[in-house]
């Protein structure tokens, strides 16, 4: 792992911004430019495979000829000491899966429909070169604020791109290259792939920037993959009754199985939302659709009734627009959270100003424990978090139990995404107790102290066998000051503890 301050082909390391599958990404200063770059340097999966290297050093030479709005420009690329690097357009922003984690204001329709349309004109430009993205997902959308414009947004990370007329479905070493929750039935069986991949996975992407969730937010990898291959795209309609109709033939379109049912191309894909949003059926002729409003609205009836209280048919069509749902998502919140805290009449002692709410009330009894971790843990246990940390559920005695039922001592099990964690336990207790660290169950191979911008604590982590005698790593996170000092956490993958503490924990947003 490069350090800050070391230089590596000749870019001076400043700072890690974060790291995947694929490699770590370093923001480095140009050797000889007066400007800063996005540096990745790939992992050893693949140091040593010689036809690996020319391949990607090929691509990430076509990659570099794109020269397009919307894409994270490819600057150079090279190895050094056996590792292969690209040096990318340095973007200060955020990426779509850090504004989806934000909550259901973060993403207005507007907004989303801007970050889609963006989005689908960069993919669709990788494909005129006749290259193929291959991991579409939130976390490789750049979005950048400007001020008195629009967001400025780029897709990035062309680290498992290949030429579409490459058939290979898979990775060299028998993965799926691509981020299970967003991948296509062709990317996890032995079809032939084609830029339809890059449209299934951005249709994805869009049901998540409408519900905060993936569109299979399954258990278990196999759970995932069965439902990619099988189970009907869901409606985003039932996941919000809110949600304008025509988006669930949106999805269903994106979604299809057959890659001949899809749209052909990503702007097909955007033009489609926008008409849904705009009120028109997505297949030809128009409607009105209801509203959008937070899903926190649900358990609410009463702010239900008030913001689906709608103008006549005539006069709703002429009044949607993006404005009016920005407006009308603003007032949902607000409406929301008033109802939920006071027992007046919400409608008329709304107040003028009100926080949105850092996490959302589905957490129920164990709110407390993601309020610890709001950047860590999802807004909603079944939004995504960090890492698409995801289906978090409260245990106790190893059984699953209700959000409802509050005990001494919690156990909130979430599942990873397996690269490299597999579970992420987050213990603590109600009483707000201090947990100090404990003998640990399992061999330590490495402990440190560790010091952030956000407090202190202790780490630790190893290597051990598990009933079915399969080898698993571990690290355990323990903090000390008094607003995370009463829980601690344990993550597990399938690899080893320092696998873990250089791929998960030091990018960790504790």
């Amino acid at each position: 792992m490069l350090e800050e301050g070391t230089t590596f082909a000749g870019y001076r390391i400043e700072r890690r911004l974060g790291s995947g599958g694929m490699g770590a990404v370093f923001l480095a200063r140009h050797p000889r430019l007066p400007r800063m770059d996005a540096l990745k340097v790939l992992s050893d999966v693949h140091r040593g495979d010689e036809e690996f290297q020319a391949r990607f050093l090929r691509e990430a030479e076509v990659a570099a000829r794109l020269q397009h709005p919307n894409l994270v420009a490819v600057r150079d690329r090279g190895e050094q000491d056996g590792h292969l690097w690209i040096s990318m357009q340095y973007v200060d922003g955020a990426d779509l899966a850090e504004l989806i984690r934000g909550g259901p204001l973060v993403v207005p329709p507007p907004r989303m429909l801007h970050i889609l349309t963006e989005t689908a004109r960069g993919l669709d430009e990788i494909h005129r070169a006749g290259l193929l993205h291959r991991d579409v997902k939130p976390a490789n959308i750049l979005v950048a604020a400007q001020p008195d414009a629009p967001d400025r947004v780029l897709v990035t990370d062309f680290g498992i791109a290949r030429p579409a007329d490459d058939s290979a479905t898979i990775g060299d070493d028998g993965k799926v290259t691509a981020t299970l929750a967003y991948a296509a039935p062709e990317q996890l069986s032995a079809a032939v792939l084609d830029h339809r991949v890059d449209v299934y996975a951005l249709g994805c992407t869009l049901f998540e920037m409408l519900t905060g969730s993936v569109p299979f937010p399954r258990g278990s990898t196999a759970a995932v993959i069965y439902a990619h291959l099988h189970e009907p795209p869901p409606r985003p309609s039932e996941r919000n009754p809110l949600i304008p109709a025509g988006f669930d033939t949106v999805i269903a379109t994106a979604l299809a199985k057959d890659p001949n049912l899809r749209y052909q191309n990503c702007r097909a894909l955007a033009e489609a939302a926008r008409a849904a949003a705009g009120g028109a059926d997505p297949r030809g002729g128009s409607g009105a659709p209801p509203v959008p409003v937070p899903a926190s609205a649900h358990s609410d009836p009463a702010a239900l009734s008030s913001v689906t209280s709608a103008p006549s048919a005539p006069r709703r069509r002429r009044l949607i627009g993006a404005t009016l749902l920005t407006v009308l998502l603003s007032v949902a919140a607000v409406l929301t959270m008033a109802l939920r805290d006071n027992d007046t009449d919400a409608r008329s002692n709304v107040p003028q100003t009100m926080p949105a709410p850092r996490v959302a009330t589905e957490w129920g009894e164990y709110a407390y424990v993601a309020e610890a971790f709001p950047e860590l843990l999802p807004f909603s246990p079944d939004y995504f978090g960090f890492r698409e940390t995801r289906q978090c559920r409260p245990r106790s005695e190893g059984k699953e139990i209700s959000f409802s039922k509050s005990v001494a001592s919690a156990d909130v099990l979430c599942a990873g995404d397996y690269d490299p964690v597999v579970t992420l336990d987050v213990f603590c207790n109600a009483d707000r107790s201090a947990i100090e660290p404990h003998s640990a169950i399992n061999p330590v191979e490495g402990q440190e102290k560790w010091t952030r911008s956000s407090g202190t604590g202790f780490a630790r982590w190893g290597t051990f066998t598990t009933v079915k005698n399969l080898t698993a790593g571990y690290i355990e996170i323990f903090f000390d000051d008094p607003d995370r000092n009463f829980c601690y956490l344990y993550a597990t993958s399938r690899t080893n503890g320092a696998d873990l503490r250089n791929r998960w924990w030091v990018d960790v947003p504790v």
